[in-house]
């Protein structure tokens, strides 16, 4: 290639190992950063937001070197990236691709929308079950308000 050709793609460096998780809406992409708690962690982290996809047009994507979630952890993407794909990364190679799975309960995780809700008033942690799979809507314990997933409040 002469200098003179514009490269096509933005090269990243290739993970030896850790997690990959991918096809993430570019919208939701920092939601996806902050459940992850990867701002906190000491290990090389790529992150890749509005990365041209096939099937979405625009993706997100998070590298994370070294660091292998656990499932019930990695499982919360789900709320708000539906059809992410989890990779793991072991010398150089995909070892195992899955689709992330939303969990029945999310517990701890979202803040409820509605004021009056006894967990925005009590220090207690906030419960929601899932009542709509393909939509994604998830409904409080403790007053029943729904939330759907694009307006969830990820709890800091």
């Amino acid at each position: 290639m002469n200098n003179n050709t514009p490269k096509k793609e933005l090269a990243v460096a290739a993970l030896a190992c850790g997690t990959v998780i991918d096809h993430i809406p570019s919208s939701q992409l920092f939601k996806a950063v902050k459940i992850l708690g990867v701002e906190n962690l000491d290990t090389h982290v790529t992150i890749g937001n509005n990365l041209s996809s096939h099937r979405f047009g625009k993706k997100g994507i998070i590298k994370v070197a070294d660091v292998f979630f656990p499932e019930d952890v990695i499982n919360r993407i789900a709320l708000i990236a539906p059809n992410a794909k989890i990779n793991i990364i072991r010398d150089f190679e995909v070892k195992e691709k899955r689709p992330v799975e939303l969990p029945d309960e999310i517990i701890g995780l979202v803040r409820c929308s509605n004021p009056k809700c006894i967990t925005n008033n009590e220090p207690m942690k906030t419960k929601f079950e899932v009542v709509d799979r393909d939509d994604v809507t998830i409904r409080c314990h403790y007053c029943g308000q729904k939330v759907r997933s694009c307006d969830a409040n990820i709890i800091d």
